[in-house]
């Protein structure tokens, strides 16, 4: 019953993200509102708010992060940490359709073009951080606080927000660039 009950709580996060996607695409983004985000995924305000906190929650959510980390977390314990997520990244990535890919491409362009929704993600980049520390840390053995668990987690991370603030830049599959970059941190940057 709960893996019933978690499915379809996906299902509606998903759907109400959808149609906030498409709304913010024909309207704007500051100019959608809730109500009108209610209104076309067919529910209540309070349903809305159970899912997500806030408008620009409904933008930030990410069902993806969660599919790498189960997935890197699958990987073998001998593959070295940016292998193991390289091959994580691709695994999760190759589990989306392309209309997922697309609108996960709408949601990074809107983060990044929209102020505020970039702040947020910025100001909340702690818990994927914490979230990648505590994976690393138990694939090695070490402490989530060890200081190279930090330095590794702390490139991975910065590779991977570089890649997205500047992935409209370079009009470049944003999977393709982040494995481009993670391989570039692997061989030890040499330029």
């Amino acid at each position: 019953m709960s893996g019933l009950r978690e499915r379809k709580k996906a299902q509606t996060r998903a759907l109400i993200q959808h149609n906030a996607l498409r709304l913010f695409r024909e309207q704007g983004y500051e100019t959608t509102t809730v109500t009108q985000i209610v209104t076309a995924s067919g529910i209540s305000e309070s349903t809305f708010f159970r899912y997500f906190p806030t408008k620009e929650d409904v933008v930030l959510w990410d069902r993806f992060d969660p599919m790498i980390y189960e997935a890197l977390q699958a990987q073998p314990r001998q593959t070295r940490i940016i292998p193991a997520l390289r091959a994580a990244i691709r695994a999760s990535l190759d589990r989306i359709s392309d209309a997922e890919r697309t609108e996960m491409a709408e949601r990074i362009e809107l983060i990044v073009s929209t102020p505020a929704l970039r702040a947020l993600l910025l100001d909340r980049l702690g818990e994927p951080m914490r979230a990648l520390m505590r994976i690393v840390a138990g694939r090695t053995g070490r402490a989530a606080t060890d200081p190279e668990v930090c330095a590794v987690v702390g490139a991975i991370i910065g590779v991977g927000l570089t890649l997205l603030l500047t992935a409209q830049e370079v009009d470049r599959d944003l999977g393709a660039l982040l494995d481009e970059g993670l391989a570039a941190l692997e061989t030890g940057l040499h330029l």
